[in-house]
């Protein structure tokens, strides 16, 4: 099939190289600059990206010159490009081509963003692919997927669909087709029970540190009953992503415009922003309030590792804190150092270092925010020399407290006994 992929997203690239790796022809129309190749943090979707233009199998051009023979059109914008969407929609309407075509909204507008679209190129088949791309994982996220949610208008977007993903899919019990409002509702409350598991354990961990129970513990019991899994059970210091947390807020909004009163989301998002706190509670606690003037070491910006997103992450929470009673940053992440330049910009009272290790020179305390690889396995006495106080605050519960201890440092984890 001839496929437009439209938008820059991590979504767009990924399905613009897999739509061109398993035969399609494939023309990308990333955004409006000049500059059309994007490249992602994501090596192995650059790669896979690279490759499928040397192929000849995937073309960058910008909407204007796309060729009338195009059979798909694919939509993948981020939740604050609406206006990009609905001109390229437009753009479409204008070229000669003939009708009706296969128009796919992989966007993350939430409720009654296609049907936004739809109105625009109403004569077409729509279907709703949701994003479900993560960050750190890109490819596999897609292509694993057991079974893939696809909101339809009509049998005949069913149908091409399905010829679309069947090098990928190949089977019919893979696919769970609904109507596209089900299929976009039902998305955003993917991301909702997500959130509630990841707010529920955090919850949990403020008891079982109170009663002296290992919440690491509990996690695997938890994991260990069939009915329950081990997926998003990690405690840790909050949930961030610019799409999880979009997918959060919408949901919460849309309930609420119901007339509904859904306790439960909004103490699943009130959890999760206090949960961004709560490494710095714990150093509140152990300098008695007396922070000032003090050098506090971090590690890990992004939201998560393997990636350099720092939307909604717990980093700024700890940043806006750690300012406020007068302490002295120094901080590290392997990728996402330039996003916290653009954030911040010159501060005194924030260093940044391209060295892990140099970032603890002279701290008062090494908070651990991102569980990225490089940290999991520390020289353990390095740090100590470094270090004006040996104390880790484990924010990820990666390190065993005993070993932590064992080598001279006071450890502080969330819920660890």
């Amino acid at each position: 099939m001839k496929i437009t992929v439209l938008g820059a997203t991590l979504q767009a690239g990924v399905l613009a190289g897999l739509f061109s790796e398993n035969g399609h022809q494939v023309t990308w129309c990333s955004n409006t600059s000049a500059e059309l190749l994007i490249h992602y943090q994501d090596g192995v979707v650059n790669q896979l990206i690279q490759k499928q233009i040397q192929t000849g199998f995937l073309t960058l051009k910008h909407l204007d010159q796309v060729n009338s023979d195009q059979e798909v059109f694919l939509f993948s914008y981020a939740a604050t490009e609406v206006n990009q969407a609905t001109a390229a929609a437009k753009k479409i309407a204008q070229l000669a081509i003939s009708h009706p075509k296969l128009m796919i909204n992989s966007s993350t507008f939430g409720l009654y963003g296609t049907e936004k679209l739809k109105q625009i190129l109403a004569v077409d088949a729509w279907a709703y692919l949701p994003d479900v791309i993560q960050e750190g994982n890109a490819i596999n996220s897609f292509t694993s997927a057991k079974q893939i949610i696809v909101g339809v208008d009509s049998d005949l977007a069913a149908h091409l669909v399905q010829e679309l993903l069947r090098p990928i899919f190949q089977f019919k019990h893979q696919y769970l087709f609904m109507p596209i409002l089900d299929a976009e509702f039902t998305k955003l409350s993917i991301s909702g029970m997500l959130a509630t598991r990841i707010s529920y354990m955090n919850d949990l961990a403020l008891v079982t540190e109170k009663l002296g129970i290992d919440i690491l513990n509990v996690q695997q019991g938890l994991a260990a009953d069939s009915r329950i899994g081990s997926a998003y059970l990690s405690t840790g210091t909050g949930f961030g992503g610019e799409n999880f947390s979009h997918d959060i807020l919408t949901l919460s909004s849309t309930v609420a415009g119901t007339g509904a009163n859904s306790q439960l989301l909004e103490q699943v998002w009130e959890i999760n922003e206090q949960q961004k706190e709560i490494l710095f509670r714990k150093l509140w606690n152990h300098y008695h309030t007396e922070l000032k003037g003090k050098i506090v070491a971090i590690w890990g910006a992004s939201f998560k590792e393997n990636t350099s997103s720092i939307h909604n992450a717990p980093i700024h929470v700890m940043l806006a804190a750690l300012w406020a009673q007068g302490v002295t940053v120094h901080l590290h992440d392997p990728q996402a150092l330039d996003e916290i330049r653009k954030t911040y910009g010159q501060r005194d009272d924030l260093v940044l270092f391209e060295d892990q290790y140099q970032t603890v020179q002279s701290a008062d305390a090494l908070c651990l925010m991102t569980a990225w690889k490089q940290y999991l396995s520390p020289d353990f006495k390095q740090l100590k020399t470094l270090m004006q106080q040996a104390f880790i605050l484990d924010g990820r519960n990666v390190y065993n407290p005993e070993y932590v201890k064992a080598q001279g440092f006071i450890y502080a984890g969330v819920g660890r006994a």
